[in-house]
């Protein structure tokens, strides 16, 4: 073993030394003393020296056999020297490490750095495309799975062998439905008033004012009462749900029912299932009757319409053909809202900021729900001459 030409040795007040020495082509790397952090530690000058010099060393490797002691410090020094010999494509051989140096090493290695920048951006078309596929999947999975549990769960509750509280199911039906009834009075009346004045404007031009009925009373009790309704209810009880279940996970007293053996799907989740699906039909009836008096208002408030006459058209117009299809998709959309609403707040993380999120969301896919249930609605309609 020959020393390297001018051969450097760098000191620190003789507690942690280095030296360099050539072995053909190969670096040797000396570690001796006592390598502790509180002490001034040697540097990798002098090894980027020896790295850059002429002939270049074809790798480097590690002679410990004098190192007396040794903590972190010595870790940060040879991820230094293997740094450097990276950067120029020089292996590294650490057979000459003590084997605890020698695994810490590794595993600085295996972890990657925190707070460094993600190489997304630096990912192809194609990757990110694949990648963005198979998150559509998995979460198209995990709808799949909760609705399959959420369809067990409520054949156990026909069946009368569910695990849930009466009590909870009869709060959850007023919640629903009764206390809904001010909110969901005024955007209906509000609505069959917006929708008379519209229809109005157009129709008096024609002669036709009394066809105002017929454009209210249709338009509210085939779509816009279910409609309007429920979008009322995803913002009340869509959230309201997963703010409740999205708490109780917080408070793990869905982990809690999973212990005592009770199923959270039968406890939580199917009563309000039933709560909407049995009340939001009502609300619909409910919410038609009051767009129709907004309509009413209008037409003989302001279009000289007699009351008599309004009725009789609003009758002649509205029949079962209309009605029915309403108090389907009334009863569809509190379903697609409800499952929105426990799905989202099973789904919640466990903190408070992931309940306010679990409820935001809750209403977001909800409406999202519904607008794509009432456009496949039109389009079945139609299809079919309904």
């Amino acid at each position: 073993m020959s020393a390297a030409p001018g051969h450097v040795t760098a000191t620190a007040q003789d507690v942690a030394k280095v030296y360099l020495e050539r072995d053909g082509r190969q670096l040797v790397v000396g570690l001796a003393g006592t390598w502790q952090i509180s002490a001034h530690l040697p540097g990798t000058t002098a090894i980027e020296a020896a790295l850059d010099g002429d002939p270049a060393p074809d790798g480097i490797r590690f002679d410990a056999a004098a190192i007396e002691g040794w903590d972190s410090s010595v870790l940060t020094f040879l991820m230094g020297v293997e740094d450097e010999a990276e950067s120029r494509s020089i292996p590294v051989n650490r057979e000459g490490l003590p084997d605890g140096v020698r695994r810490l090493v590794e595993l600085a290695r295996a972890v990657p750095e925190r707070g460094t920048r993600s190489d997304d951006g630096k990912i192809s078309p194609l990757p990110r495309l694949g990648r963005f596929g198979l998150k559509v999947y998995d979460g198209a999975l995990d709808e799949l799975r909760f609705l399959g549990e959420a369809a067990e769960a409520f054949g156990r509750f026909l069946r009368g062998k569910a695990s849930y509280r009466r009590s909870d199911l009869r709060l959850l039906i007023q919640q629903a439905g009764a206390d809904a009834l001010g909110i969901a009075s005024l955007v209906s009346l509000l609505f069959g008033l917006i929708l008379a004045f519209v229809g109005a404007v157009q129709l008096q031009q024609f002669g036709a004012a009394i066809y105002v009925a017929d454009l209210v009373g249709v338009g509210m009790v085939r779509d816009m009462a279910a409609f309007m309704t429920a979008i009322i209810v995803a913002g009340r009880s869509g959230a309201a749900y997963a703010a409740q279940i999205g708490t109780m996970k917080v408070t793990e007293e869905i982990d809690a029912l999973r212990t005592t053996g009770i199923s959270p799907m039968e406890f939580l989740v199917v009563p309000r299932i039933v709560a909407l699906v049995v009340m939001m039909p009502l609300l619909t009836v409910y919410a038609d009757l009051m767009g129709i008096l907004g309509g009413y208002l209008v037409g003989t408030g302001l279009l000289d319409i007699s009351p008599r006459a309004y009725y009789q058209q609003t009758v002649n117009a509205v029949n079962m053909t209309h009605f029915i299809p309403g108090v389907i998709k009334g009863t569809v959309y509190g379903l697609l809202v409800a499952l929105a609403g426990c799905k989202q707040g099973m789904d919640a993380g466990s903190s408070a900021s992931a309940v306010g999120d679990a409820a935001t969301k809750a209403v977001v896919t909800g409406v999202v729900a519904i607008i794509v249930a009432c456009g496949l609605a039109q389009v079945i309609s139609y299809v079919f001459g309904i």
